[in-house]
């Protein structure tokens, strides 16, 4: 009895993993934020939605930014992508809050080097036009030493934000920055 158990609860097992999503994945890559925004709401047009970001050096393009995309075969409706990229940590706020303001969320960030040669944070915000609307509040810690990123992260955990990102980049001024991005549900 115990074998027969054994059984069917291993065809039960496989029969699940048969009927699990299989997915299909888009590769983005540009130099250029707008261009990236353009393709990754085409994907997600099609049905694919924000998977990860990264930039820095491709083999074959140079200084980009890279994202993936994916495609479950359980995907809904398509999502709705803004890019932000600046280098300025208060433009980024801004931005961000505006687009929280309409149910944006935030998805990724990375730091890559622009056309014009400048570094600069890129953000990815998600629209799930589906979802009942869910506003967000953004803020944005920018410090260039680990014990004031420490202390501003406690001031804000303790105000109920959440850590959402981290990057760390270069400044205008050529210094490094620690960039951290905190969320909590609007109010």
């Amino acid at each position: 009895m115990f074998v027969l158990r054994i059984c069917c609860f291993t065809l039960l097992l496989t029969a699940s993993v048969w009927a699990a999503d299989t997915f299909d994945y888009r590769v983005l890559a540009t130099s250029k934020t707008s261009t990236m925004e353009k393709e990754m709401n085409e994907a997600a047009q099609a049905g694919f939605e924000f998977n990860s970001v990264m930039g820095g050096d491709t083999a074959a393009g140079g200084k980009e930014v890279v994202v993936v995309m994916s495609k479950a075969s359980s995907n809904g409706a398509p999502k709705k992508y803004k890019l932000l990229a600046t280098s300025k940590t208060s433009t980024m706020q801004k931005e961000m809050q505006a687009l929280g303001d309409e149910g944006f969320e935030f998805r990724g960030q990375t730091v890559f080097q622009s056309t014009l040669g400048g570094r600069e944070v890129a953000v990815i915000m998600e629209l799930d036009s589906t979802a009942p609307l869910q506003r967000f509040e953004y803020r944005l810690l920018a410090t260039s030493k680990t014990s004031t990123m420490q202390k501003e992260l406690a001031e804000a955990g303790k105000e109920g934000f959440a850590l959402s990102g981290l990057t760390v980049g270069k400044t205008a001024l050529g210094g490094s920055e620690i960039v951290s991005v905190m969320r909590r549900s609007g109010k």
